[in-house]
């Protein structure tokens, strides 16, 4: 029970520190949030855990936050902006990959009393971030696009292109991942139940953040320098 309460929790906070960087600072402080967010879900991600009764790793909520991240630049900065963040946030990827390797190959002083503890969240890193990073190309340009084709059809109706898009590439996102970072570590059954819970975790918050998207609308038009020049 109490996971569960700290994950509903965790959720509203987290969609809440988005929005009110998006009032703040608009597309930047969106696209500030995705950096964070994509460093720390890889490292989250190794924390197993388990929520209403089914298996899930620590990184769900802070990347289900970066699908609503992109709606939110793709719904007031276009297409071509959302595309922008997503590689943006492929770039911080390649980053951390890259000072991760370094940080385990430096020989610890004899007082560094952390270095145990850093290999061993960083060691896995490059098969975690390997799939993440492909997952998340695939996964995020389709959000994108799923969101534009949806919103040329029903373009009064904000909680069908932001649910819709998330949901689809949330699916594909969860399978690539999944297989591509756990295949082998896990059994195939613990596999799957990872992939199903995850997927419907990543369907929880999609849910919790649509009236946070609505709430934008809201904050742009107390303040509609938010895009105004964007």
């Amino acid at each position: 029970m109490f996971n569960n309460l700290l994950y509903l929790g965790w959720i509203v906070l987290d969609l809440a520190i988005l929005v009110l960087a998006f009032y703040l600072w608009g597309k930047i402080g969106v696209i500030a949030i995705i950096s964070s967010n994509v460093v720390l879900m890889n490292i989250f991600v190794l924390k197993g855990m388990t929520l209403f009764g089914m298996p899930a790793t620590g990184g769900n909520v802070l990347y289900a936050s970066i699908f609503l991240s992109t709606d939110i630049i793709e719904e007031y900065y276009g297409a071509k902006e959302a595309r922008k963040a997503v590689f943006i946030g492929f770039f911080i990827s390649i980053i951390f990959l890259i000072a991760s390797r370094f940080i385990i190959l430096f020989h610890p002083a004899r007082w560094d009393i952390y270095d145990y503890t850093i290999k061993r969240i960083f060691s896995p890193t490059w098969r975690i971030i390997g799939a993440s990073m492909l997952a998340y190309l695939i996964s995020q340009n389709m959000d994108v696009v799923t969101y534009g084709w949806l919103k040329s059809i029903a373009p009064n109706q904000l909680w069908i292109r932001n649910n819709g898009s998330t949901w689809s590439s949330q699916m594909i996102d969860t399978i690539i991942f999944c297989l591509a970072a756990f295949t082998g570590v896990y059994s195939f059954k613990v596999l799957t139940g990872i992939i199903i819970s995850t997927y419907i975790l990543k369907v929880i918050v999609a849910a919790i953040d649509t009236p946070f998207i609505y709430l934008t609308k809201v904050l742009v038009k107390i303040k509609p320098s938010i895009i105004e020049g964007n």
